[in-house]
């Protein structure tokens, strides 16, 4: 059956009403779990106090030290046996932050997949690839759960063996596919390199996200496989995928304000900034039972977009995600996001897919290094050509980040390639 949500018509009065309302709703759900029945008792507020949303700052922020500090049982606000799913991060920079769903939560996750996936074109009867991992990581699942809840055929494809991938797309006429976009660059390359054109497979649209990535990058992905691309913002301790998505103009991820409240701060005060300036992009979940969390700081660094969309909807429209807080990587007193770069490489069309930063440092001088592959018909012999296409980069980049890399320019394939998350910066500054 096709699937529509009355909420997706909402004005912004009904919308904020409707947030108000949930927000002490949630609030009140949340004082059941050890965390916040300390939290907000020594912060002297109750879900009474809320009015409007304007006494949302009277909530203290949520970080993800506090989810890593009260592992594994701190944060849930019901009795364990009405928990029915677990989700854990990697937890490679320390202890694992656990996420806990009842029933309830998992169908209303489902229904605000469904929800994107409807308002991008997805429809009853698409073929869709989830090609993302399952296990603790909520891509897998959560976007598997919406698929089905639309009514697509689904297939669980999970991540890497890119032979396989290409098969099930021929063989089961894949209309749709799930997939981060450093691999939907890599299976493109893959397609080529066996004699065949991507562009003959029966794809249409692609969910793509679980990684920061430039707008040029998703234009050179719809152009291999002339489909179109959305992005796709998430984070597991909101759900995961689904918490906002592009609709067919493309123009900034709709948050379901219905779902969550959204706001952008500045990540050193804490305080709102000026509508369409960068922040920290702070968020709180408004119907989630199981654990919901309050003011929650992403370290995600967007912007709201201002005014209205094309398509109708009210709900804020959040930027691309421009890289986080914690990614931010600091070059002779320059701050200098991985987005930035990349943005500039994909700008040029003798540039592959294919880069690596390295930070090095040399008598106690920071330096960075850019290594580029170049498409293969114009790694050259002429020497001149190659150095002038260094120079161009090098010249724009600096004009970007405020310092002038290395550039040095490599050949298509030599650099290495990852299956899953591109691993695109080295920091070897410590090593020294």
């Amino acid at each position: 059956m096709d699937y529509f949500d009355i909420a997706e018509t909402w004005d912004r009065k009904t919308l904020e009403e409707v947030q108000v309302s949930r927000l002490k709703t949630s609030m009140a759900q949340a004082m059941k779990s050890p965390f916040y029945s300390r939290r907000l008792k020594e912060a002297g507020v109750t879900p009474d106090d809320i009015r409007s949303l304007d006494d949302l700052r009277r909530i203290p922020t949520t970080s993800k030290d506090d989810l890593r500090a009260q592992y594994p049982y701190g944060f849930i606000a019901v009795p364990k046996e009405e928990l029915v799913r677990l989700h854990v991060s990697s937890g490679t920079t320390g202890v694992p932050t656990a996420v806990y769903h009842t029933r309830e939560d998992l169908a209303s996750w489902a229904d605000l997949m469904a929800r994107c996936m409807y308002m991008v074109g997805l429809r009853p009867g698409d073929v869709f690839q989830n090609i993302a991992g399952y296990g603790l990581f909520t891509g897998g699942l959560g976007i598997h759960n919406g698929a089905e809840r639309l009514g697509c055929l689904t297939i669980p494809a999970g991540t890497g063996n890119t032979k396989r991938q290409i098969k099930i797309m021929r063989d089961f006429q894949t209309t749709a596919v799930h997939i981060i976009p450093s691999y939907a660059l890599y299976l493109a390359g893959a397609i080529e390199e066996e004699g065949e054109d991507p562009r003959t497979l029966p794809l249409r649209i692609a969910l793509v996200g679980a990684e920061p990535h430039t707008d040029a990058s998703r234009r050179r992905i719809e152009e291999l496989f002339d489909l179109k691309a959305y992005n796709s913002y998430g984070l597991s301790e909101m759900n995961g995928p689904g918490v906002a998505f592009e609709c067919v103009y493309q123009n900034g991820l709709h948050v379901w304000e219905d779902a969550y409240i959204a706001e952008i701060l500045d990540p050193d005060t804490q305080e709102p900034v000026p509508e369409g300036e960068t922040g920290e992009l702070v968020m709180t979940t408004l119907c989630r039972r199981g654990m919901p969390l309050l003011r929650y700081r992403t370290r995600d660094l967007t912007r709201f977009l201002p005014g209205p969309c094309p398509c109708g909807r009210q709900h804020r429209r959040l930027d691309r995600i421009l890289g986080r807080t914690d990614d931010m990587m600091i070059l002779k007193g320059v701050n200098i996001y991985p987005m930035q770069i990349e943005r500039i490489l994909m700008s040029f069309p003798e540039v592959g897919d294919n880069y690596l930063i390295t930070l090095d440092r040399k008598d106690n001088v920071d330096n960075m290094t850019v290594k580029v592959e170049v498409r293969p018909e114009h790694f050259v012999e002429d020497m001149r050509a190659l150095h002038a296409l260094q120079r161009n980069i090098t010249r724009r980049l600096r004009d970007e980040i405020l310092v002038t890399p290395i550039v040095e320019l490599v050949e298509s394939n030599s650099l290495p390639k990852s299956e899953g998350k591109a691993k695109r910066v080295m920091d070897n500054r410590e090593l020294h």
